[in-house]
């Protein structure tokens, strides 16, 4: 089974559900990287989503084009951030998960990538900009490394594409809780606890709530109807503010919700 839907299964079988943070690489400076994911590792987060920074970030909000654009300030690239992993993958014990755009892999070379990224710990891969009909230019050299394709199901996807997602998905099905781009909101609009309960009914593949999440209550909403959440903008705001006690309690949060 793959590393991440089965840490994902654990997580909720202890009576938790999974919180997966989002970081910016280089964000910082890359020798924040050790000691970011160690932390968040000791805080019990359920694998980490480490983001690539990339000059055109069409998925994300101001918080992370912002660290995106910090990080490349800093000379982040995708090579330097697999080698920077590489250096301490031995003292990782979660999953981590790759999301970046098409270019840079392409750039990097599909088959490397695939390799330098398992020995950096890498064990899912998310690019937003990459429709399911073009999985196939990475998807057989990421099976081979054995490193998930995660998909996106958006709110306005049709029940036929939410079924092909979700069958094409590895790891879990990263469900998006609102049209539009990453970013700390204060509610959320329409009856979103029918349509994950939707996505879940046509996989046993873990559904997961992305986008938006950014407070324990959030967390909690979600958590009621998923397998677990997200949560990006909040935590890259929170590590640029170097505050550890909202990052904390979000993960608290997650731990603290009733399974279904």
């Amino acid at each position: 089974m793959s590393q991440i839907k089965e840490a994902i299964l654990e997580t909720n079988r202890q009576g938790h559900k999974a919180f997966i943070p989002y970081i910016m690489a280089g964000d910082g400076g890359l020798e924040k990287l050790k000691p970011t994911i160690l932390k968040l590792q000791e805080l019990g987060v359920t694998a980490i989503e480490v983001g690539i920074p990339f000059t055109d970030p069409v998925a994300d909000g101001p918080t992370i084009e912002e660290a995106g654009v910090r990080a490349l300030a800093n000379g982040t690239t995708l090579h330097k951030v697999l080698e920077t992993l590489a250096g301490f993958a031995h003292e990782i014990k979660i999953p981590l998960i790759a999301m970046t755009y098409l270019n840079p892999v392409l750039a990097y070379g599909i088959g490397q990538f695939a390799k330098d990224a398992h020995k950096a710990g890498i064990r899912g891969v998310i690019i937003p900009d990459m429709p399911l009909e073009e999985s196939d230019l990475v998807h057989p050299a990421l099976k081979a490394a054995g490193i998930d394709l995660v998909q996106l199901v958006s709110l306005t996807s049709t029940p036929e594409r939410i079924e092909k997602l979700t069958k094409a998905s590895e790891g879990f099905i990263y469900a998006v809780t609102v049209n539009g781009i990453t970013g700390a909101r204060s509610s959320f609009e329409g009856d979103l606890e029918s349509h994950f309960k939707k996505i879940q009914s046509y996989t046993d593949t873990p559904v997961l709530a992305g986008f938006g999440i950014s407070t324990p209550e959030h967390v909690k909403q979600f958590g009621s109807f998923t397998s677990g959440v997200i949560v990006g903008s909040k935590i890259v705001d929170s590590l640029a503010k170097g505050d550890w006690d909202a990052i904390e309690n979000l993960v608290k949060a997650s731990k603290t919700v009733p399974l279904a």
